[in-house]
């Protein structure tokens, strides 16, 4: 039997959307939650100590060494190592929280620890570097810890962008290829937030041009710039990916995988997939639940 995809909320009754978890603590605690697949509405880092273990972001496995970060975009589907050797600690955080103004928004979608537009989502550390983060991270539970007054938040958020902007720099350092600033970024980008919200019903280029306000061409010249795709295809890739998605993580047939993605043809959905994946649905959903 297939998993369901768990859709987490950060907690509800938490003021202040951060938290530092000890990933033992965590792994102890909801352990028949973290080794199924889920996806939050809240961003993740992870502080990788002296472990290995291997998490599974979206169907592609990431193999841990000791002293990394590993960062996790919110919405992202993702699963714990069935073994939960899991050392160090994990720091998450809400966008409501980091994004009090329009500068914030625009760094937080446009950073490149969680954009997945061109790199793999680690950052392999050397101990005395890795604890400078880990000193960050102690100095946000520290301030949780304290009672709640007009400056909490102002720290809280400073801290968290303190330990962003450090990655960053050590990202970069690494050999991270940067994505050019300008009007081509700004168009890929705001093109992806939009399908984000609108894969399942809104499926051509022209639904999408309409709301930026420009042509077919020119966010075609932006995303092949970006992205080397066009934007049938990212449009394409991002249908798929939630099409694998529901195919592995649930029991819906394909019928009614094809209708909540806005198919209205179960045929016609078949060939789309097949064209695009050289597999049929039934197909793919057999060999994966195989491995």
């Amino acid at each position: 039997m297939a998993d369901e995809i768990k859709k987490l909320k950060f907690k509800q009754n938490a003021d202040l959307q951060i938290e530092v978890i000890p990933l033992q603590t965590l792994t102890n605690t909801k352990k028949e939650l973290l080794i199924k697949p889920h996806r939050t509405n809240f961003y993740h880092i992870f502080l990788f100590e002296k472990c290995q273990p291997k998490h599974w972001v979206d169907f592609e496995p990431i193999k841990i060494e000791p002293y990394t970060l590993l960062f996790i975009n919110k919405d992202r589907v993702h699963q714990f190592d069935q073994l939960l050797n899991y050392e160090g600690n994990l720091l998450v955080f809400t966008e409501d929280f980091f994004c009090t103004n329009e500068t914030d928004t625009k760094f937080l979608r446009s950073s490149i620890l969680f954009n997945d537009l061109a790199d793999k989502p680690t950052i392999k550390l050397n101990k005395p570097d890795f604890e400078k983060y880990i000193n960050i991270c102690e100095s946000i539970a520290e301030e949780l810890n304290l009672p709640t007054d007009s400056a909490k938040p102002i720290l809280l958020k400073n801290f968290l962008y303190n330990f962003l902007l450090f990655a960053e720099r050590e990202k970069r350092k690494q050999g991270f290829t940067e994505l050019k600033k300008g009007a081509d970024l700004d168009y890929t980008l705001l093109f992806r937030d939009l399908l984000e919200q609108n894969f399942m019903k809104l499926k051509s280029v022209s639904d999408y041009t309409q709301l930026i306000f420009i042509s077919e061409k020119r966010l075609g010249q932006a995303t092949t710039k970006v992205l080397g795709k066009s934007p049938k295809e990212i449009i394409n890739d991002r249908i798929l990916l939630e099409t694998k998605r529901l195919l592995v993580h649930t029991n819906l047939t394909i019928k009614e995988i094809g209708q909540n993605l806005g198919f209205e043809d179960p045929a016609y959905f078949v060939r789309y997939f097949k064209k695009n994946t050289e597999t049929t649905p039934v197909e793919f959903r057999k060999s994966y639940l195989k491995n």
